[in-house]
C-alpha cells in the first residue's frame, strides 16, 4: 500500500470506532442456534465510553461463562504531542465450552491512538491475557506478545509494512513449514498478504509460545483437539485500506480486530465461538 503525505487540515475532525464482545458465534450440531453477541458495546463516531455487562450464560451443556463485561471508549487527549485515544476491552469469567476448554479469565484489550498530524496510529495490547486457560483439565501457559506493532508508530510506514507485517510473515511461513498442518489451518493462513485493493486482513497471532501439554497436537497458536475440533488463540487481524473513489485525504485507513479464543468445533457438536472480541479503527473524517 501506498503511503500519503497528505495531512489534515486543522479543523478536520476525528471519528471513532471501537466494539467489543464477549462471546458470539453459531452452533450447528447437536442443535442449530445462533450465539448472539453478548456484553455488546460500540462507541458513537463522535467520541464517548460505554460498558456493558453479562452474568450467568449458558446455552444448553455446550457453552457457558459466569460474568462479562465490555467497554469502549474514544476520546481527544489532552497532553501536548498526543492525539485522539481508542480502547476496547472485553474480559470472560468462568468461561467452559463442553467442560474441554475453560478459563478463569480471558482479557482482550486493544488500544490505539492516532498522533497528530498522522494516520498510522500506535496500537497496543496491554492487558491482554488468559488466566488458568485449560484443555481437558491440562493448564496451558500462553506467553503473548502485547507490543506485536512495536513502539511509536512510523508516520509514513503502515504496519503493514513495519514491525507486524514482519512478524506475521514469519509466522505464517514457520506455521506452512509445519509437518502434518490440518488442511483447515493451511487453507486459512496460505493467503497472499492484504492489499488495499481486497482489503483481505493479515492474520496472525499474539502468541510466542504455548507451555504444557494436552491432548491433540499444537501448530503455534493452533491446538488440534481430536474429537473436539481446532482452538486458534490470541488472534489479530489487520486491515489497511484507502477508500475507493479516494476522498480528499489520501489517508489509508487501519483497522485492528483481537479474538482471544477461536472454537471451530466438529465431531458430536459442530459449530464455531468466538470468545474475548475486540476492534477498533478510527481516522479523520473524510479519509473513508
Amino acid at each position: 500500500m501506498a503511503s500519503s503525505n497528505t495531512r489534515p487540515d486543522a479543523d478536520d475532525q476525528h471519528h471513532y470506532h471501537a466494539e467489543a464482545s464477549a462471546l458470539h458465534g453459531h452452533l450447528d450440531l447437536p442443535l442449530n442456534a445462533p450465539v448472539k453477541p453478548q456484553a455488546y458495546v460500540k462507541v458513537a463516531e463522535k467520541s464517548g465510553y460505554l460498558s456493558e455487562r453479562a452474568s450467568d450464560f449458558r446455552l444448553e451443556g455446550i457453552v457457558s461463562f459466569r460474568s462479562a463485561y465490555t467497554q469502549a471508549s474514544g476520546h481527544a487527549e489532552t497532553k501536548p504531542g498526543h492525539g485522539p485515544v481508542t480502547l476496547a476491552t472485553s474480559v470472560v469469567e468462568g468461561f467452559n465450552v463442553l467442560d474441554i476448554v475453560t478459563a478463569d479469565r480471558i482479557v482482550a484489550q486493544i488500544m490505539t491512538e492516532h498522533p497528530p498530524k498522522r494516520y498510522v496510529p500506535n496500537v497496543t495490547f496491554l492487558g491482554t491475557r488468559f488466566e488458568n486457560l485449560q484443555i481437558a483439565g491440562h493448564r496451558i501457559d500462553v506467553d503473548l506478545d502485547t507490543e506485536i506493532f512495536g513502539g511509536k508508530a512510523d508516520e509514513e510506514v503502515p504496519h503493514s509494512r513495519g514491525k507486524f507485517g514482519n512478524d506475521a510473515a514469519q509466522q505464517r511461513e514457520k506455521l506452512l513449514g509445519m509437518s502434518e498442518l490440518p488442511s483447515e489451518v493451511r487453507d486459512r493462513y496460505n493467503q497472499s498478504p492484504s492489499d488495499s485493493a481486497s482489503r483481505r486482513p493479515i492474520e496472525c497471532s499474539l502468541v510466542q509460545q504455548v507451555n504444557g501439554s494436552c491432548p491433540g497436537r499444537q501448530f503455534g497458536h493452533v491446538i488440534d483437539i481430536p474429537h473436539f475440533g481446532k482452538v486458534y488463540l490470541a488472534v489479530v487481524r489487520l486491515t489497511e485500506w484507502i477508500p475507493d473513489p479516494p476522498p480528499k485525504l489520501q489517508a489509508p485507513r487501519t483497522q485492528v480486530e483481537l479474538t482471544m479464543i477461536y472454537i471451530k468445533m466438529g465431531c458430536a457438536t459442530s459449530g464455531n465461538l468466538s470468545g474475548g472480541n475486540s476492534i477498533v479503527n478510527g481516522g479523520t473524517k473524510g479519509t473513508g
